[in-house]
């Protein structure tokens, strides 16, 4: 029996894998699509970039590994019955439902390892993916002049200039024809003309030095109505400093939001926002029985710690702070809800490993004839139906319209009774290589005449 699970086993690792790289890699690939555009045009080293990418791919891992088990377990079982292996074994006494137990253990193994990754590097590869393009949205674009056209540059001293040339050489450097109006000083306009120029980078790319030769300047003052003045000048600099595109790193773990967070960090978030709701609720409580003694007229009692009493005349203001109050409750309720969703979700997503191997091996043993489309098509629309489960389950959870639990293992809790009741009948009934029984059984049942045919045969 331990050849057949390492027959059985070895079957797997195949389709497992190449199924992991064609899925992980196609979403992996529209993922960076579209967020090249934040990374264009940003003067980014290449340490930056292989950064962006090394922790945008858990996102996308998180995501296929499932599937990739769904697809392996599809592939593997329909080629076992294709070949009528299956029926081989069940011949020399081997029922087609032995064949799931060395899976099942290597499901919960995966779930396991799935578990934690959710668990420990995603969450982690999200915050430091978050904070990397955080950091990236609040750097300058690089500069890039284009010729004959307006181009505006912006400094870190918040001044703007509009730059025009006629001619730019990005191999030397240099510029012709260069029109520079300065927008920086309020109530004050300033143009510069100069035939050439050239642009000069400091080492560290942040700064620009523009060296204009054989130019005029024109200013003009809101002041000095009717008035400007004019200078010739054969060389003269103009820096442009804070103009680079050069990452700068925050320091520090900064605050992480519930996908950015362990399972104990959000164990940690939701004692915390417990706490609060029962401060708040008792500051409600209290500061009702002090409005209903107030207007009673019967004396307030003394308030307890960070309790609030209400004088003659302050009904009104009680009211819009208990209002404030509830407002506040709804907020931390919600990270409450937020919180156990993303709890629950972890472990859903783990355990899916192990259902898709319930799942998988009976509905391929009834489609031998299959081959890759039914694979394709099956894994395609299970994983979709899961993941829309689980996605629309996390907005109603959310909003507080159901339980967290229950809306993030209903997806689970829906396919495990196929799934169990398939697994059992695995072995009742074999399979046959002329093309699905199950589906003859039904195309029999839906024809009349041949029903009628086969009653009098």
């Amino acid at each position: 029996m331990n050849i057949l699970t390492r027959y059985v086993i070895r079957a797997h690792v195949g389709p497992f894998l190449f199924a992991f790289v064609a899925v992980t890699g196609l979403l992996f690939l529209n993922a960076i699509a579209q967020r090249l555009e934040m990374l264009a045009g940003r003067g980014l080293g290449t340490e930056v970039i292989l950064e962006f990418v090394i922790l945008s791919f858990p996102h996308v891992v998180a995501l296929t590994f499932p599937m990739a088990v769904l697809v392996a377990v599809l592939y593997a079982f329909s080629d076992l019955t294709g070949r009528n292996e299956i029926m081989a074994l069940a011949a020399g006494g081997i029922r087609s439902s032995r064949l799931l137990l060395p899976l099942l253990v290597v499901g919960a193994v995966l779930s396991g390892f799935m578990f934690w990754f959710n668990a420990q590097v995603l969450p982690e590869s999200n915050h430091r993916l978050l904070r990397l393009m955080t950091d990236i949205g609040s750097t300058n674009p690089t500069l890039e002049l284009r010729e004959e056209i307006v181009n505006e540059i912006s400094t870190q001293d918040g001044l703007r200039f509009f730059l025009r040339a006629s001619r730019i050489d990005p191999g030397t450097n240099t510029l012709a024809q260069v029109e520079i109006t300065d927008m920086s000083r309020f109530g004050e306009h300033r143009v510069i003309l100069a035939e050439r120029a050239e642009m000069a980078f400091t080492p560290d790319r942040a700064d620009l030095y523009l060296t204009l030769q054989h130019g005029t300047t024109y200013e003009v003052a809101d002041e000095r109505r009717g008035a400007f003045q004019r200078r010739d000048f054969q060389e003269q600099v103009l820096p442009m400093r804070g103009v680079g595109s050069e990452l700068e790193r925050r320091t520090g773990s900064g605050t992480r939001g519930p996908r950015e967070m362990t399972i104990p960090q959000l164990r940690v978030a939701l004692v915390e926002q417990h706490e609060i709701l029962a401060t708040l609720a008792e500051e409600s409580r209290q500061m009702a029985v002090n409005m209903v003694h107030s207007g009673l007229g019967m004396p307030v009692p003394p308030p307890s710690a960070g309790g609030m009493t209400v004088e003659d005349g302050q009904i009104e203001e009680a009211r819009a702070a208990q209002q404030v109050r509830e407002a506040r409750r709804r907020i931390h309720q919600e990270n409450i809800y937020r919180y156990e969703v993303e709890i629950h979700k972890k472990y859903a997503i783990a355990f899916a490993c192990i259902l898709f191997v319930l799942l998988g091996a009976p509905v391929a043993t009834r489609f031998p004839q299959g081959g890759v489309g039914m694979v394709i098509a099956t894994s395609v629309g299970i994983f979709f139906m899961y993941w829309m489960g689980l996605i629309g389950g996390e907005r109603i959870a959310e909003r507080g319209r159901m339980e967290p639990w229950l809306a993030m293992w209903l997806p689970n809790m829906i396919l495990a009774v196929p799934a169990t009741w398939l697994a059992l009948r695995m072995g009742i009934r074999l399979p046959s290589t002329r093309g699905s029984a199950g589906f003859r059984a039904l195309v029999e049942r839906l024809t009349p005449t041949r029903r009628k045919l086969k009653g009098a045969a």
